[in-house]
C-alpha cells in the first residue's frame, strides 16, 4: 500500500489538474446534443444511429465506471487517471476525424471508458491527497463545482463552435485538454494505490456489461427489443449469480444489491437522467430541424436550466439539513417533472417563452435533487461502502440516461411529426420522472 505523501506537493495545482479531467468528460457530454443534428446531416445519419452517438459514451461509462475505480486502487490512481486521459483523447480524435458514423460511435464509446477511468481516479486522489476532512470537503466542492461550469460553458461554447467551425471542432476541443492532463499528471501528482482486499471482478464486470449493452440495444433497436430483454434478463440472473459466488470481492456486494434504501436511490438517480438526458438530446434536435434557432442560439437558449443549476446546487446541503433529505430530493423531482410536462406543450419547442420556463423549473429541480440524491446513497450503508455505492449511483444516472435518449427518441422518431412526438416524449419522460419523486417520498428518510 502506498500513499501521496503529505509534503512537497502543490495542491492548488493538483486541484486544477483534477478539475481538468472533470471538465473534459462533462463539457463533451453537455455540447455533444447540440451537435446531433449536424452530425445527422454532415454524416447522412438516420435518429437511431445518433441516439447511438450519445447512448455508446454513457453506456461505456456505465459500464466500466465501478471498474475503473478498482483499477485505480489497483494500478495506482495517478496512472488510470493519465490513462483514462490518454484514452479520452484517442476517443475524441476518432469522433473528430470520422469518415462515418460508425467511426464516430466507435470514438464515443472509446471516450466513455476514458471516463470511466478519469472521474474514480481524480475523485480516489483527494481522498488520498487531502488527509484534513474539512481541506478535502473544499477539494470536493471545487472539483464537483467543475460539473455545474461544464453544464454553463458546454452549451455556450459548442453551439459557437458548431455555428462557426462545424460539429467535429467540438470533439477535437477536448484534445489539447487532455493532453495536458497527461503531461502535467506525472509532474505534479504523487502516486498511490492500496490493494488490500480489492481485486478487479472480472465476471462480475462481463455479465454487468452485456446486461447494459442488452438494455441499450433494447431501447434504441426495437426488432431486437424482445431477444435484447430476453439477454438483459438472463444476465441479471447471471450477475447476481456472479456476485454471490465472488464473495467479499464482487464488484457490487450482495448485501448491496439487497438494500431497499440504495435501490430506491438508485431508482431515483435513474429516473431524473431518464428525463433529463431525453430533454438534452430531444430539445436541441427539435430546434434545429425545425429551423426554430441555430446551434449558437440553442446553445444559449439552454443557458436559464444550467445557471439556475450552478446558483442553487451549492445550497442543497444546507437546504437538506434544514427541510430534510426526502423533501428535497422528492420536491427536486417533482419540480423536474413539472418542467417535463411543460415542455410537452411548447409544440417541440417552437414556444420560446413556454420552453425557457419549462427548462428554469428542471434547472432548479435538478439543484435540489442532485446533492441529496448522492448524499442519500452515501447514508444508506456503513463507511467504508461509501465509494461503491458512490460508483453505483453514478453508474444508475448512467444507464438512465442511456435508456432516456433511447427510449425518450424512438417515442420521438416513431410519431411521425414533430411536434407530436416531441409531447409525447417529454409526457412520457415526465411521468418517470414524477414516478422517481414518489419512490423518493415512500422509500427515503428525513434522518439521513
Amino acid at each position: 500500500m502506498t500513499h501521496a505523501p503529505a509534503g512537497h506537493i502543490n495542491r492548488r495545482v493538483i486541484l486544477f489538474i483534477l478539475s481538468l479531467a472533470v471538465l473534459i468528460a462533462q463539457v463533451d457530454t453537455s455540447v455533444v446534443n447540440l451537435a446531433v443534428h449536424a452530425i445527422g446531416v454532415g454524416l447522412h445519419a438516420p435518429l437511431p444511429a445518433l441516439q447511438w452517438v450519445v447512448g455508446g459514451y454513457n453506456l461505456s461509462y456505465a459500464a466500466l465506471l465501478m471498474t475503473g475505480g478498482t483499477l485505480a486502487d489497483l494500478l495506482g490512481r495517478r496512472r488510470v487517471l493519465q490513462a483514462g486521459a490518454a484514452v479520452f483523447v484517442l476517443g475524441s480524435l476518432l469522433a473528430g476525424l470520422a469518415p462515418n458514423i460508425t467511426a464516430l460511435i466507435a470514438g464515443r464509446v472509446l471516450a466513455g471508458i476514458g471516463a470511466a477511468l478519469l472521474l474514480p481516479a481524480s475523485l480516489a486522489l483527494i481522498r488520498v491527497i487531502w488527509a484534513d476532512p474539512h481541506e478535502r470537503a473544499h477539494a470536493i466542492g471545487v472539483w464537483a463545482g467543475t460539473n455545474g461550469a461544464a453544464l454553463a460553458i458546454g452549451p455556450t461554447l459548442g453551439g459557437w463552435l458548431i455555428q462557426t467551425t462545424g460539429w467535429r471542432s467540438v470533439f477535437l476541443l477536448i484534445v489539447p485538454i487532455g493532453v495536458a492532463v497527461l503531461w502535467w499528471a506525472p509532474r505534479a501528482i504523487p502516486e498511490s494505490h492500496d490493494t488490500r482486499g480489492r481485486r478487479v471482478d472480472l465476471p462480475g464486470q462481463m455479465v454487468g456489461g452485456l446486461l447494459l449493452a442488452a438494455l441499450a440495444v433494447a431501447a434504441i433497436v426495437h426488432r431486437f427489443m424482445c431477444p435484447a430483454l430476453a439477454v438483459a434478463l438472463l444476465a441479471a440472473l447471471l450477475f447476481v449469480r456472479a456476485e454471490r459466488r465472488a464473495g467479499s470481492g464482487a464488484m457490487i456486494p450482495l448485501p448491496l444489491l439487497g438494500n431497499a434504501r440504495l435501490a430506491a436511490v438508485n431508482g431515483v438517480a435513474a429516473a431524473m437522467t431518464f428525463g433529463m438526458y431525453g430533454v438534452l438530446f430531444l430539445l436541441p434536435l427539435s430546434w434545429l430541424r425545425g429551423g426554430v434557432l441555430d446551434a449558437t442560439g440553442a446553445g444559449l437558449a439552454l443557458l436559464p436550466m444550467s445557471l439556475a443549476f450552478v446558483a442553487l446546487s451549492h445550497r442543497s446541503g444546507s437546504w437538506s439539513v434544514r427541510f430534510g433529505t426526502r423533501r428535497l430530493t422528492a420536491g427536486g423531482m417533482a419540480l423536474i417533472g413539472a418542467g417535463l410536462a411543460v415542455l410537452a406543450f411548447t409544440h417541440a419547442g417552437q414556444r420560446l417563452w413556454l420552453t425557457e420556463a419549462g427548462l428554469l423549473l428542471t434547472g432548479v429541480g435538478m439543484a435540489l435533487n442532485t446533492g441529496p440524491v448522492l448524499a442519500s446513497a452515501v447514508a444508506a450503508v456503513e463507511p467504508a461502502r461509501a465509494g461503491t455505492v458512490s460508483a453505483m449511483v453514478n453508474t444508475a444516472r448512467m444507464v438512465g440516461a442511456t435508456l432516456g435518449v433511447g427510449v425518450l427518441g424512438a417515442v420521438y422518431a416513431a410519431a411521425g411529426n414533430a411536434a407530436s412526438g416531441f409531447g409525447k416524449a417529454m409526457g412520457i419522460g415526465s411521468v418517470v420522472i414524477f414516478a422517481g419523486a414518489m419512490l423518493a417520498w415512500t422509500m427515503l428518510v428525513d434522518s439521513e
